[in-house]
């Protein structure tokens, strides 16, 4: 309710306030997108020179790293597309590691100290925990659509644990607006009008939008329809 409304009543305790020096239209996801990777980032105690591995660079992924790196850790990126690089650099990840590349991802192996998984398909989780040295964490905030399986060994031997998150407390948001507020950072949007929006999901299913869009609800009802409050 209220998320393409002009106005609504809300209960105080659940109002966030956004810093003045962001862009609105660029906030928007981060109430989605944003608070889902800033809260298990902050709860499993990402700092500077943590050593972290983002899996995936689209709306979730693109935030991470956003967020990692003005935290101070070192950020790889692993993707599958060669295109991303110049992306994943540009947001402040210090690598990019190709997943197609066996020896590149073979000599990461044990490197990492944190994997944050943003991918929303079917993959070998399994196979990127191995990314993790001793006392690794890996967590999950991508929902791939089929259960995966694990080697029981691999987690024994490294002390590995393995969880998942979902967005976070209302305080918690207002800490990641405040953050965000303190070092500029928003989510990269395009803003679209409300009659884009079958075109829009047609891309979304493309994965050919960088990285979230954006419906401008003002900028698409005609005056007639307009109610003022």
């Amino acid at each position: 309710m209220g998320g393409y409304s002009q106005a609504m009543v809300v209960d105080e305790a659940f109002v966030l306030s956004v810093p003045t020096n962001l862009d609105p239209a660029a906030v928007a996801p981060l109430l989605c997108a944003g608070i889902t990777v800033y809260s298990p980032l902050k709860h499993y105690g990402v700092k500077a020179g943590s050593k972290i591995a983002v899996l995936g660079l689209g709306g979730l992924g693109h935030m991470a790293v956003k967020f990692a790196s003005k935290m101070g850790a070192h950020v790889t990126v692993l993707s599958r597309s060669e295109g991303k690089k110049e992306q994943a650099l540009a947001l402040g990840a210090e690598s990019v590691l190709i997943t197609s590349d066996a020896d590149a991802f073979k000599a990461a192996h044990s490197t990492f100290e944190f994997v944050l998984d943003t991918i929303g398909d079917e993959h070998d989780v399994s196979a990127y925990m191995n990314l993790l040295g001793v006392d690794g964490t890996y967590i999950m905030v991508g929902a791939s659509p089929k259960p995966f399986s694990l080697t029981a060994f691999g987690l024994i031997v490294k002390r590995i644990k393995i969880g998942g998150s979902i967005v976070g407390s209302i305080k918690e948001t207002q800490e990641m607006l405040d953050f965000c507020g303190e070092h500029g950072i928003v989510s990269d949007v395009e803003v679209v009008k409300a009659e884009y929006v079958e075109k829009a999901w047609e891309r979304v299913l493309k994965s050919d939008v960088k990285f979230r869009f954006v419906i401008d609800v003002a900028g698409s009802l005609n005056a007639d329809t307009v109610v003022q409050v």
